[in-house]
């Protein structure tokens, strides 16, 4: 490499960095203004968070970084640097040129106008007012549509949005894979149904101290390797995991007085977040690497260690004495009835704490109202009506207020439109992960049922963890597993399961 190349690529580093510094202290604004930041601070607060990432997209599209990545991107160049620059370089690239194009301001309103939204979502699903919060949906909805234009429409413009959270992601791998998916569930949930081996669950109807299941939370997160001096445990009104970099890695729960499962496995599912985050190798450190490599990867890992794990028989076999220990009304439980009950199958109004099975259908209700939107002309208005019809469609139940229906979920009022099929798609990759993970580790059930998670911690960090975002999440599956993304493990995985608790 000559001296002009190795200084730009000297210089490239340094930017990067710079831009990473806004990237944390973004995160960490973000962070607190969901964790109980005072109300009257939110205009300013929302101001400011607009004028920091409008400086970090100002840099990620200056002409600086122009001239960076053109000398960078040359082949004879690309070709000598580090695997780690190498993705760094080919990352910013696909960044500088979806986004040159879009105005500086048009960044800045978007981002204040989504602090503020999310602030006004709390409220309005605490009293269920939907048409209080429309005006901001409306709004974030149009700005999104006139980011579509400026970043470039895919195949359909609801492509585009996918391709942010997965690359390469499309409408069309997505119908196909959900479409897979449905023609086996449909008819296991069918049989389920049918069964009358339905576990009872009238012993979780009673009341759980918030104190008690915040010790038991931090019980488990402890257990399963999560480095409390490099992350802590909040509360918020819905769950969420922040990466501010590798020695700081947030997450928070929600506790509800009445069902003491939530925040179990919301902290199990945010802790595998975290853990993800923690373990990405010191290598890159500093880089806009660091990071996970998609949110479809990054959901498989919470959903790995929530469910997968956390809602095994042999993960209560070694923790459901301590959960008794905290709970006494729990002592006449017997183990067996716990787990039956912790893994009933019914159809259910909240997304977060439905049952593994009708969990993807919550998905694709998400998933083709966001189509609908982005593609169809669905308008913001229509969005209850709509949501009511898809939940009485996919699960024969409507909401009884908005609430409990289409307010839900924080995610659009952050303008992640987009996201959540990459739920759906981490479940996929989280069974395709535990397969190959039982033939690599025959004691994997032992493992858990002796309490001993950090093997299984450790795993994860050497196959997926340590790369942050240095694979993409194909040569990551590939690297893995040995094959491409393939939805017949997550059925296999969900047909042997409840077969077992229902004998069916």
């Amino acid at each position: 490499m000559d001296k002009h190349a190795q200084q730009q690529l000297e210089s490239f580093r340094n930017l990067a960095r710079k831009i990473k510094s806004y990237h944390e202290a973004i995160g960490l604004l973000h962070w607190d203004l969901r964790t109980g930041a005072p109300k009257k601070g939110v205009p300013t607060r929302s101001e400011t968070l607009g004028l920091l990432s409008t400086e970090a997209f100002k840099l990620q599209t200056s002409v600086e970084m122009k001239s960076y990545l053109d000398t960078l991107t040359t082949p004879a160049v690309l070709e000598q640097l580090e695997d780690t620059d190498r993705r760094q370089v080919e990352d910013c690239k696909k960044e500088y040129d979806r986004s040159q194009s879009v105005p500086p301001e048009k960044v800045q309103a978007y981002t204040v106008l989504t602090a503020k939204s999310e602030t006004a979502w709390e409220d309005a699903k605490h009293n269920s007012d939907f048409a209080g919060f429309s005006p901001y949906l409306t709004d974030i909805v149009k700005l999104k549509q006139e980011f579509i234009d400026y970043w470039g429409v895919k195949d359909t413009r609801y492509d585009t949005l996918l391709d942010m959270y997965e690359p390469e992601l499309t409408v069309e791998k997505v119908d196909a894979v959900f479409a897979r998916l449905k023609a086996r569930l449909v008819p296991l949930q069918e049989k389920i149904n049918a069964s009358a081996n339905k576990p009872n669950t009238e012993f979780l109807n009673q009341l759980f101290d918030k104190d008690q299941q915040e010790k038991f939370s931090l019980f488990i997160l402890g257990q399963m390797g999560y480095d409390f001096e490099a992350g802590r445990l909040d509360e918020s009104v819905h769950p969420f995991a922040t990466g501010l970099n590798p020695g700081d890695v947030r997450i928070t729960t929600n506790y509800l007085q009445d069902d003491v499962t939530s925040a179990v496995f919301s902290s199990l599912h945010e802790g595998g977040h975290a853990l993800y985050e923690q373990n990405i190798d010191d290598s890159l450190a500093g880089t806009l690497l660091a990071e996970g490599t998609s949110m479809g990867i990054h959901e498989s890992q919470s959903r790995l260690w929530e469910n997968m794990i956390g809602r095994s028989r042999p993960f209560w076999t070694r923790y459901y004495s301590d959960l008794q220990q905290h709970f006494p009304q729990l002592s006449e439980v017997e183990l067996e009835d716990f787990y039956r009950a912790i893994n009933r199958v019914e159809s259910s109004l909240i997304r977060i704490e439905a049952d593994e099975l009708t969990y993807n259908l919550h998905i694709i209700i998400r998933y083709e109202i966001e189509k609908m939107l982005f593609n169809e002309g669905l308008e913001v208005k229509d969005l209850p009506e709509t949501w009511n019809a898809k939940y009485k469609e996919y699960l024969g139940i409507v909401p009884p207020n908005d609430g409990l229906g289409v307010l839900q979920d924080v995610h659009w009022s952050g303008g992640d439109f987009g996201y959540f099929a990459s739920y759906s798609l981490g479940n996929m990759y989280a069974a395709q992960i535990l397969h190959t993970l039982r033939k690599e580790m025959p004691a994997f059930d032992a493992f858990i049922a002796e309490g001993n998670l950090i093997p299984i911690k450790e795993w994860l960090t050497d196959k997926i963890y340590r790369y942050g975002k240095s694979r993409t999440p194909s040569e990551l599956i590939l690297a893995v597993t040995g094959e491409e993304l393939n939805p017949d493990y997550l059925a296999d995985y969900l047909e042997a399961k409840y077969a077992e608790i229902y004998k069916l």
